[in-house]
């Protein structure tokens, strides 16, 4: 215990212990370390406006455990600084015997001080550790004349500078426990704040949720800095500070250098600021890059590994929303695809189909226009089947024009982000609607290519990889429908169709009859027999007489609408159905396929035909009754000379 100094008389001190040999501090002990020249200097000062009495006659220095000079108090004599430069070099003799004792050193000697010789007293009292004995500071005196301090009042001095350095330790002591107990209450409140952005970021499932998170939790936490977050993958409009991570820059791009590196990485600004960059990484990539800038005071090296584990937090989480994106967008590109082959297998006409699949294409891709091409073997052109730029309808071009030519050459999908960038290949379709981003594919089948489709948009960079992709994959079963509703119409088309003539079958001249009794208000029939045809079989052969029958059905094309309908009705008898035409109408155009028949076969031949007509307002209406008026009228035709037309 540091005892306890009272002034007594004026200039007396009076020991309130006994007095001992030197000054031991049980309190410093340990802290010895913590006793620098400042908290000495500070505890002498304080010492000096608190001890009285001391007079004018002495000089006061403190020295360290070292035997250096820590500061000097002198009294109010003018020539106390006189002494005390004088007889300093004996003091620091008189100190270094007192650290060696451990006790009070004192020597009296004789100082000249002009013509006049004084007595001067020179004494240092030890200031030692109890547990180990070590001096940790002196303090030495030196004072002249009759009027001196006693020993002992020296020593209840030294303890008053011992209890004054004893209140200075443990203030600072005490300082020092607030202050590693505010940096506790900190880290646990920034551990608390790490706990909480981490469970933030993991309880969000959306990409922009945890790009959002992720620049709120780091303003949060560091406040003082400017937080940007730097993505491989663009998200647009997420936060005005995430941005497209560049590798276009210098090579002392510090954000790239860590991306690639996979480590943080710090860097020293002109301006005082310090740059610190921070892989986002999961467990599968690296995302992106966290860049802090901070001024350098401000900054903390202890915090790196917090922001390091942030970081990591941070792309764990970025991954696992990706993850769940990329799902359901799996999940709604397979739900895509089986409702278009579902909706596409449901109609087998070819022109349904495509104007299904080119409406579907647009509302799927939000594109601004969508063309399908068919390709043409025959003549190397690419059709535009549909579209809806209405100028390109029906337009061909060239096998190795544009993009199509492209596509046809490698047969793979292609994309382009900016029109303008691309001037080496030409495009009728993009300049037309002044588009910048397109995507198109090949329609394959069988390692065929069948066709293509050509997806724009006005605005650069519209498509994504994931719509390049889709678009393959729709295109496969775009191009399936294609090719079986062109297999169902070729079918169709010779289950209808006579192989040799080219003309209808029988059987579907009767049922279009039928369809057309039931919506129209008349019709003509025309019956067509080769004359004399065995007598052709006969002479010239069989194969003579198919070609007479190919040459007479291709004149009876020639001559008739595409709305009227031919058919061959038995061996060498064609038919041919005129809706919504008279007996006189159909007997002209009977005339003639009679005339040119004459005129245009090899070897000539001559035919006769029977027409008949059927009425809305005749009482019986029927295929089998305008066949037989028909058939009347061409047996009359027969009968009276044959190579002629005779109504029934």
């Amino acid at each position: 215990m540091a005892e306890e100094i009272r002034p007594h008389d004026g200039e007396t001190f009076v020991l309130n212990s006994p007095l001992h040999d030197s000054c031991s501090y049980a309190g410093l002990d340990d802290r010895s370390e913590a006793l620098g020249p400042d908290l000495l200097k500070e505890s002498f000062q304080q010492w000096s406006t608190e001890i009285p009495g001391l007079g004018g006659n002495y000089v006061t220095v403190l020295f360290d455990g070292n035997g250096a000079e820590v500061s000097q108090l002198n009294g109010e004599d003018t020539e106390a600084s006189y002494y005390g430069e004088a007889l300093k070099e004996q003091l620091r003799a008189i100190v270094q015997e007192a650290q060696d004792s451990g006790t009070l050193q004192q020597q009296w000697q004789p100082f000249e001080l002009g013509v006049i010789i004084v007595n001067t007293c020179l004494r240092a009292v030890p200031i030692r550790l109890r547990s180990t004995g070590r001096s940790i500071a002196v303090l030495g005196m030196i004072q002249w004349g009759s009027k001196v301090l006693r020993a002992e009042e020296l020593v209840a001095a030294a303890r008053h500078f011992r209890s004054c350095l004893f209140h200075r330790l443990e203030h600072m002591y005490i300082q020092q426990l607030m202050l590693e107990q505010q940096q506790s209450m900190k880290e646990a409140q920034r551990r608390e704040a790490l706990l909480l952005a981490t469970k933030r970021l993991h309880d969000q499932i959306n990409v922009t949720s945890v790009l959002n998170e992720i620049m709120h939790s780091l303003e949060l936490l560091y406040p003082s800095s400017h937080v940007d977050l730097f993505l491989s993958q663009d998200y647009a409009n997420v936060h005005v500070r995430v941005q497209l991570l560049s590798f276009k820059h210098h090579s002392n791009d510090i954000c790239a250098r860590s991306f690639l590196g996979g480590k943080p990485m710090k860097l020293d600004q002109e301006n005082g600021d310090l740059l610190i960059a921070v892989p986002m990484a999961g467990k599968q990539a690296i995302y992106g890059v966290i860049r802090l800038t901070i001024a350098k005071e401000s900054w903390e090296e202890a915090a790196l590994p917090d922001v390091v584990m942030l970081a990591e937090t941070a792309g764990s989480a970025f991954e696992n929303a990706k993850l769940y994106e990329q799902s359901n967008v799996l999940i709604h590109e397979l739900q895509l695809i089986n409702e278009l082959t579902k909706r596409l297998n449901q109609s087998l006409q070819l022109k349904e189909i495509i104007q299904f699949a080119t409406a579907e294409l647009l509302q799927i891709f939000h594109a601004d226009y969508c063309c399908v091409l068919q390709y043409d073997k025959v003549s190397n052109e690419f059709v535009v089947l549909s579209t809806n730029k209405e100028e390109l309808l029906n337009q061909r071009f060239a096998g190795d024009y544009g993009f199509c030519g492209k596509i046809l050459k490698t047969k793979e999908a292609l994309i382009v982000s900016d029109y303008s960038d691309r001037t080496a290949i030409s495009s009728k379709l993009m300049h037309l609607t002044d588009s910048q981003s397109l995507i198109a594919t090949p329609m394959l089948v069988n390692a065929e290519v069948l066709g293509a489709i050509l997806l724009t948009h006005r605005r650069p960079h519209f498509f994504s990889y994931d719509n390049y992709k889709l678009l393959q994959v729709l295109a496969t079963h775009i191009g399936l429908a294609i090719t079986n509703a062109s297999l169902h119409s070729e079918v169709r088309r010779m289950v209808i169709t006579d192989h040799l003539t080219g003309l209808h079958a029988r059987h579907y001249l009767d049922e279009q009859i039928q369809a057309r009794q039931r919506q129209d208000e008349l019709g003509a029939l025309v019956l067509v027999d080769i004359d004399h045809f065995k007598q052709v079989n006969d002479t010239y052969g069989h194969q003579v007489g198919d070609e007479i029958l190919t040459q007479v059905s291709g004149i009876i094309r020639s001559v008739i609408r595409d709305s009227d309908i031919a058919a061959r009705w038995g061996g060498e008898e064609l038919a041919v159905y005129l809706p919504k035409v008279t007996t006189e109408q159909a007997s002209r155009v009977a005339e003639r396929i009679r005339a040119r028949v004459c005129g245009q076969t090899t070897p000539t031949v001559t035919v006769s035909c029977g027409v008949s007509e059927w009425r809305g307002q005749d009482d019986k209406i029927s295929v089998e009754s305008l066949f037989y008026r028909a058939d009347m009228a061409l047996y009359e035709a027969k009968k009276t000379g044959r190579n002629r037309v005779f109504v029934g």
